[in-house]
């Protein structure tokens, strides 16, 4: 993986072609700042003695560290091999043990989380997101395919499987939309030109007024952003699981959303107090001091109870675009 032409690659090369490398050298102190020039067996050669003994290695197990973590990382880009995750009990406030075996969510699986505020639903994205193993507050444990997860799997900070949405996302970069989605597209080994045409449409689907390509990402309002957001993680993450935080206030079209996110075979949990996006789900969670409460199966009567309300929000949705292009209200 190392070797081009029978040579040994340039840091440089490296970066290049395998972007996520970054996240290698970082998560073993290895500072390349200014030696990317150099060809990677000499930078290893030139590492002290002292330094390696400092970091507790070798420059073969180094050598072969970063083979491997490209390899697993390939791996991971090149196909989502993720089928489902199992979320094993823990404990609630008061350290009483959750009351389910197992709960196993699968692709193009849909589970809502719901609980009064301060109940524990954020806690629990959270595990899911860390890929907990008994180690936060809960003891939970998260298995992937019915597997603890590696150490590499959960702690990468450049392609995570798991992507979180929520109702605060805004842009700081000064680029053009345009220029954003080619940014994402390049760093996940995508040809931004097969992606850019289908994230604009679906944004623009999801979001209450368009916007274009042209457009600077900091001039986005707030359901602009999320739409954004939301059509990237769809159409570009490769990441298989991707969680929502309470955006039934983030101005977009939360049904679109959701069915845009299943459409791509992902893992769906959705943390929320909105009965209609509960509803969506095929099961929900409901959460209580803490833990895990109870695991609710959405019932064939729910889903009618989910028609009807599905019905008041396109009404309200009609109404407030009403309101917005300044038309009257007649009863």
């Amino acid at each position: 993986m190392l070797r081009k032409s029978g040579e040994n690659m340039k840091i440089s090369e490296i970066l290049e072609k395998y972007p996520f490398a970054q996240a290698y050298f970082e998560n073993n102190k290895l500072n390349i700042e200014g030696k990317e020039s150099e060809d990677f067996d000499y930078f290893l050669k030139n590492i002290s003695d002292e330094k390696l003994e400092e970091l507790a290695t070798d420059r073969k197990a180094l050598k072969d560290g970063l083979k491997s973590f490209i390899d697993s990382m390939m791996e991971f880009l090149s196909d989502n091999q993720i089928q489902s995750i199992t979320i094993l009990p823990g404990r609630d406030k008061d350290g009483n043990e959750e009351n389910f075996e197992e709960l196993i969510l699968k692709k193009s699986d849909v589970f809502s989380i719901v609980g009064p505020t301060g109940a524990g639903k954020s806690r629990l994205l959270s595990d899911i997101d860390w890929l907990a193993q008994g180690d936060t507050p809960t003891g939970r444990e998260i298995l992937v395919n019915g597997q603890k997860p590696d150490s590499t799997m959960r702690f990468s900070t450049q392609d995570k499987i798991v992507a979180e949405l929520s109702q605060n996302m805004n842009f700081v970069m000064d680029l053009t939309v345009r220029e954003f989605i080619e940014l994402h597209s390049k760093s996940r080994l995508i040809d931004p030109k097969e992606k850019i045409k289908k994230i604009i449409e679906d944004a623009n689907n999801l979001a209450g007024e368009k916007f274009s390509l042209d457009t600077n990402i900091t001039e986005l309002s707030g359901g602009q952003s999320r739409a954004l957001m939301i059509s990237d993680t769809a159409n570009l993450s490769k990441s298989p699981i991707v969680l929502i935080d309470e955006i039934e206030n983030a101005g977009i079209d939360r049904k679109k959303a959701v069915e845009l996110l299943m459409s791509q075979d992902k893992i769906v949990i959705i943390s929320t107090h909105d009965p209609t996006l509960a509803l969506m789900a095929d099961k929900r969670i409901v959460i209580k001091n803490g833990g895990i409460y109870k695991i609710i199966e959405t019932s064939v009567n729910e889903r009618k109870i989910l028609n009807k309300l599905e019905g008041i929000d396109e009404y309200l949705e009609t109404l407030r675009n009403n309101l917005r292009n300044g038309q009257k209200i007649n009863g």
